[in-house]
């Protein structure tokens, strides 16, 4: 079984717990073994270290690298920012002369040296290059056949493209979580704002009026070309803001609908028949009907007779 090193960030085990425990179930089943990373940082986010001491910024980044270095093995994060910030400082760290040698030297004082030997994946670049749809297809029990969804990728998975080691072919028209969503048997329709951004980070924390403009943007487009029965994202950061904003929205009149939000790994574990109180319990908008329509037994895809 190929080992990744699990970079949870902070959202996820603080705010989402269910994903974590989404991935710890559809992983092993796949193929792919989780290994903790013990110690393990904030990455640091943008709005932090990196915006007054790059050097600092990069100890603390290229230390949480360095702990799937001691394991041999790459690291696999769930949130976009971290998959951003881990591929910067990588990037920096490898290609940029003098800067390995300057943040070794304060890594010394911890007893660490930063060697570059662990790639940085985003889980959505592991499920779809690695697993790949085909064996993803292989292990669903209840087809999503006949339900639409919309896909987020996010901000930070998609660029910038010069620093990531492993990416989209084409950031401006990511296609990796619509096949991964295709896998399932859902349809993935299309909306104009696809590629924008839905307002969370450090919109969110500084303005938070103008980061419901740009969501209420992007779900006026998702409602009115698409009309989904879901909102699917691999960024743990769109999952909370597009998940947790619409009961604003609603109460304060702006919209008069719900739109059930999935991080993907929730989605496929309850398409691999994963109990949903483990996988999918922790949300503001609701999403009973839609699990309970997904877990329906007309849904069970019927086993081929060997």
């Amino acid at each position: 079984m190929h080992k990744y090193g699990l970079y949870l960030g902070c959202n996820i085990p603080f705010k989402a717990p269910d994903i974590e425990q989404s991935m710890r179930k559809v992983f092993p089943a796949l193929g792919i073994e989780p290994v903790d990373l013990q110690g393990a940082t904030c990455c640091p986010a943008w709005g932090t270290a990196p915006s007054f001491d790059l050097d600092t910024w990069l100890a603390i980044s290229s230390r949480n690298i360095i702990l799937g270095e001691d394991k041999g093995v790459d690291v696999m994060t769930g949130c976009n920012s971290c998959f951003g910030v881990l591929s910067e400082a990588k990037h920096m760290m490898d290609h940029k002369p003098g800067k390995k040698d300057t943040v070794n030297k304060r890594l010394a004082s911890i007893g660490r040296t930063y060697t570059g030997t662990s790639k940085v994946y985003h889980v959505a670049h592991v499920l779809h290059d690695i697993i790949g749809t085909e064996a993803i297809a292989s292990h669903v029990k209840y087809s999503l056949k006949g339900l639409k969804i919309a896909v987020q990728p996010g901000c930070h998975i998609l660029w910038p493209t010069d620093v990531m080691e492993v990416k989209e072919e084409n950031p401006f028209f990511p296609t990796q979580l619509v096949e991964l969503c295709q896998a399932l048997g859902a349809e993935v329709v299309d909306y104009s704002r696809l590629s924008d951004c839905c307002g969370m980070g450090a919109m969110r924390s500084t303005d938070q009026e103008k980061s419901f403009e740009l969501l209420k943007r992007k779900f006026d487009s998702i409602k009115e070309e698409a009309d989904p029965d879901m909102i699917v994202t691999t960024c743990s950061s769109c999952y909370l803001q597009m998940d947790g904003a619409q009961k604003t929205f609603r109460e304060r009149g702006l919209i008069d609908y719900e739109i059930p939000v999935f991080y993907y790994t929730q989605l496929l574990a309850l398409a691999m028949g994963f109990d949903p109180k483990e996988v999918a319990a922790i949300s503001k908008t609701s999403r009973d009907a839609i699990i309970a329509e997904i877990c329906n037994d007309n849904r069970k895809v019927q086993e081929e007779v060997q």
